[in-house]
């Protein structure tokens, strides 16, 4: 069985992108799903000088190893400031350390999500543009906008066209 890695990239406790990625994860058929999260991964912030000194940690070992044992790598992404959340952009700069190519030519699901009505519309862009220069096989993006009012936890989308989107992007891709 094929192996489904996913995250909300970012550390919110009750993070939205992560509900998002969990279901979207569960949009796939036959495959066995790694849900991460990225408290589990704090690390001090990536400076040269951290990195000379202690070098790389373990955890970004750990988590690019992840990456390394999946099939698919599924990621929806928090905005801060219309950019990644220092969460991620801080693993994603250890592990950058260890291989520039961090993401190890996975194929990927990008998503996002926000309160508002642009759903990280901005954070997404950059990432759909960003990921193939770290290693990323980019097969297919979605953003869902107004998190509260199309969402539902028990649910998930409840927006039928949105729902039918998201839908529509996970039977095309093949893992």
């Amino acid at each position: 069985m094929k192996k489904l890695l996913a995250f909300g990239a970012s550390n919110s406790s009750d993070s939205i992108n992560k509900q998002l990625a969990k279901y979207a994860s569960g949009l796939f058929k036959d495959v066995t799903v790694d849900l991460l999260d990225l408290n589990d991964y704090e690390m001090p912030i990536y400076s040269k000088d951290r990195e000379k000194a202690a070098g790389i940690p373990q955890l970004a070992h750990d988590f690019y190893q992840k990456i390394g044992d999946a099939d698919f790598v599924l990621i929806s992404f928090a905005e801060n400031n219309g950019n990644y959340t220092t969460a991620f952009k801080n693993i994603l700069d250890w592990m950058s350390r260890i291989n520039g190519k961090t993401f190890q030519e996975k194929p990927m699901l990008l998503l996002a999500t926000s309160p508002g009505a642009r759903g990280g519309s901005s954070v997404l862009d950059i990432a759909v543009k960003r990921m193939p220069f770290q290693g990323g096989v980019v097969k297919g993006s979605f953003s869902l906008p107004s998190f509260n009012e199309n969402f539902d936890a028990g649910n998930g989308i409840i927006n039928p066209d949105l729902k039918n989107q998201l839908t529509e992007i996970v039977n095309s891709i093949e893992i």
